[in-house]
């Protein structure tokens, strides 16, 4: 079974330096355990529930741009197990990945989760697609609340994926994050500072008793 992830990026400068750096052997045979070409449901539940993802292009004079997406879990939707979608909001209007999306669709996406140190990288091509010729995928991208102008959507038709190894993936947590993790430790404070109260009005009474 090819190991489609490697099968795009192994170029002959890529293989030169495999040699180079002796792990051309390795890479070389190296056959994958299963197909990377159509999303499964654990790609799709870790992607469905990121808040961010970082996409490369390539200018049309050959200079890399990576630019940071974001929004709350759910924003990416997963129409089918090749193609993931979200809407693109009005920014800075400097249009750099619009614009090199459209001389070359081709993208590179990695997803991270830093407080599960996990990371996923996807190769695909990237269509924009009218919202007003496509109002039900407009609807269906819309996130409730939010004030930004959707101006297009983008759809990203996979190519293959694979996933990292977490060395040197420093866990990092965001707010909702930190709030779940601490909500236990907020109420034993909470449970401490009562008992805390109750001995000391025993305490100015006189007697101090077991907790009821």
């Amino acid at each position: 079974m090819a190991y489609g992830f490697l099968d795009i990026a192994s170029t002959q400068s890529v293989q030169a330096a495999q040699a180079a750096n002796g792990s051309a052997e390795y890479w070389s045979g190296f056959q994958g355990s299963r197909a990377f070409g159509r999303l499964t449901d654990a790609e799709v539940a870790f992607i469905r529930s990121r808040d961010s993802f970082y996409m490369a292009t390539v200018s049309e004079n050959s200079w890399p741009y990576v630019q940071h997406r974001g929004g709350p879990p759910g924003f990416l939707h997963i129409l089918d197990d090749r193609t993931m979608a979200f809407a693109d909001y009005r920014g800075n209007r400097q249009y750099i990945s619009v614009g090199n999306l459209a001389a070359n669709d081709r993208a590179a996406l990695i997803f991270m989760d830093y407080p599960g140190r996990r990371r996923l990288k996807m190769y695909g091509h990237v269509e924009a697609c009218s919202l007003v010729d496509h109002p039900e995928l407009a609807e269906r991208l819309a996130i409730p609340g939010y004030r930004a102008k959707a101006e297009r959507a983008l759809l990203v038709h996979l190519k293959a994926f694979d996933w990292n190894c977490p060395q040197h993936i420093t866990p990092r947590f965001s707010e909702p994050e930190l709030a779940d993790a601490l909500a236990p430790v907020r109420q034993r404070v909470v449970e401490l500072e009562a008992e805390n109260k109750r001995l000391r009005q025993q305490l100015a009474g006189g007697t101090v008793g077991p907790a009821t």
